[in-house]
């Protein structure tokens, strides 16, 4: 079974979303560079000087255990370079960059969490001969949860902006990182 889903991880980051089947370890966190911007910068892109593109590749394969469904999955992020981009005719300095480079981390780490909540809460539910619906579900679930997340970051942090607010999410993500659960 395979369904694609499109969902924006707001100004700075969009994410694609696909189902399909099989099972897979957390993956690792990807320090983000300049390499992975190779995309064209939008002219029109509202005073925002990169964007970041990801996709969860989420599969996975249902087996009856009589009286309820376990569901085996892998859940992949991929970090979509091609379509990532990183205006440079706008960026005046190495600290500048340094601190677009830690916004757009932020929007990578997001969509990161979401990809290692859903293998944790996909392991851990006994799905119903529903298992399609209630898969689509939890999905959905946790995608509005990062999603909301991701507004909020560059909301709070006018698009890294407010340098104040930046520190705050800064903080926020390295705990969140510290705390993640690794199984």
């Amino acid at each position: 079974m395979k369904i694609k889903l499109l969902k924006w991880m707001g100004v700075s980051a969009l994410c694609l979303m696909m189902y399909g089947a099989r099972a897979q370890q957390y993956q690792q966190y990807h320090q983000l560079t300049v390499n992975d911007f190779w995309g064209t910068p939008r002219a029109n892109a509202g005073g925002v000087v990169a964007y970041t593109n990801c996709t969860i590749d989420f599969k996975y394969q249902a087996t009856n255990r009589n009286s309820y469904y376990l569901i085996n999955a892998t859940v992949n992020l991929l970090l979509n370079s091609n379509k990532s981009w990183l205006d440079r005719s706008r960026v005046t300095s190495q600290a500048q960059l340094a601190e677009i480079l830690k916004h757009e981390q932020g929007h990578y780490l997001i969509a990161y969490l979401e990809q290692q909540e859903l293998l944790r809460q996909i392991t851990k539910t006994r799905f119903s001969y529903n298992y399609k619906y209630e898969a689509m579900e939890l999905f959905n679930r946790i995608d509005a949860k990062y999603k909301q997340l991701n507004s909020d970051y560059d909301e709070d942090t006018q698009h890294m902006t407010n340098r104040q607010q930046q520190h705050s999410w800064d903080l926020y993500f390295k705990k969140r990182l510290e705390f993640e659960p690794t199984e």
